[in-house]
């Protein structure tokens, strides 16, 4: 059964290629059927670039019944979206973008499945300045799942590795599927108790990895003795196509709220970073990221505020640090596509931020009888 669009008024219009992915996804988790133009009309390059066109094509694979029409230019495109069935998926990554840049697309849909979702990604693992690596998605995204009662059979499991610019890395996203979300009230931070990290490398001496870990150590040293940062060493075939290395850090405070950051190495023979510059790097972020405060990591602002109000019709409140420019723009997109208001209450002296939402009550129940 696809669903078919009605006349022009239940169309969603929107216009530039910014916020790509977090339209088509909530065009597949509402049913509505969106239209975007003007997609870089003024861009030397006109239209869509070769890695949006990929995830379209991915967001067709993952759904029964979508389409999806691309003008000749590539500047607009109409789509319409299906249901999700579910089940068993591979899918080749475009390498202008990481892996992480089509799971944030993935991650959202799969617990509203008709049948447990499993997909085999291939391309770029991780890349610097764009998109989560694995890594972060694996550490911070999938706990931020099991708040919402998303847990049993949640999984990412990182088969190669492979640095940008060429890629060759495999991954391997596993998900079950739930009948409703559950609301959550998390509004303390908490204290820092335990920092978590992996740095790893691929096609570069092992000693890359060390020296990452002993670099984040000379700071991280200073504030907590509970530290445990492994390194990741990938050889041969599961190396990928090209060096590269990086720093994942994560710190878990007591009441559990997760905050992360990472660097990544750039592919520029020119001027090559040491290990203990991107560790050094890594390190800053990770401080500057609890500074910030809030109990959720600003990476994910707008993935818990999508999965506050699918929950049941209950309030959930969660306290974050200072709104991203992306998340006040996800917030536009949930009025439109879901006529979700969020109340914000801003601490003016922390610049936390209070956000809190009546779920829709999003049940998976219509999946399974479709």
């Amino acid at each position: 059964m696809t669903t078919q669009a009605g006349p022009s008024r239940d169309i969603l219009r929107f216009t530039t290629h910014r916020h790509l992915r977090q339209r088509i996804l909530l065009s597949i988790l509402s049913g509505k059927s969106i239209r975007v133009d003007g997609i870089r009309s003024d861009d030397v390059q006109v239209g869509l670039r070769d890695y949006e066109i990929n995830l379209l094509r991915l967001a067709e694979k993952v759904t029964n019944g979508s389409t999806i029409e691309i003008s000749v230019t590539g500047t607009s495109f109409l789509f319409h979206p299906g249901l999700l069935p579910g089940g068993n998926y591979t899918h080749t990554c475009h390498i202008g973008r990481s892996i992480g840049y089509y799971l944030e697309l993935l991650i959202p849909l799969a617990p509203f499945c008709k049948k447990p979702f499993e997909i085999n990604l291939y391309g770029v693992t991780g890349e610097e300045g764009r998109d989560m690596s694995v890594d972060m998605i694996r550490t911070v995204t999938l706990p931020h799942l099991h708040l919402f009662g998303v847990t049993d059979g949640l999984e990412l499991q990182i088969k190669k590795r492979g640095s940008a610019p060429l890629g060759g890395g495999q991954a391997v996203f596993k998900c079950p599927v739930v009948r409703t979300l559950k609301t959550i009230q998390f509004l303390e931070k908490g204290k820092i108790k335990k920092i978590r990290g992996v740095a790893y490398s691929t096609r570069v001496s092992p000693q890359f990895a060390n020296r990452m870990v002993e670099s984040a150590r000379s700071i991280l040293n200073r504030y907590i003795p509970d530290i445990y940062l492994i390194t990741d060493v990938y050889k041969g075939e599961d190396s990928g196509k090209s060096p590269g290395y990086g720093l994942t850090l994560v710190s878990q405070s007591t009441t559990s709220s997760i905050h992360s950051s990472e660097t990544l190495s750039i592919p520029n023979p020119d001027k090559p970073q040491t290990p203990e510059e991107i560790a050094l790097n890594a390190t800053r972020l990770l401080l500057e990221e609890i500074k910030e405060g809030g109990c959720i990591d600003s990476k994910h602002q707008w993935l818990i505020s999508l999965l506050m109000a699918l929950g049941k019709e209950d309030v959930s409140k969660v306290k974050m640090g200072p709104l991203t420019s992306h998340t006040i723009q996800f917030y536009r997109d949930m009025l439109s596509f879901f006529g979700t208001k969020y109340k914000l209450v801003e601490d003016k002296k922390t610049g936390e931020v209070d956000v809190s939402c009546i779920g829709i009550g999003y049940s998976n129940v219509n999946k399974s009888m479709a």
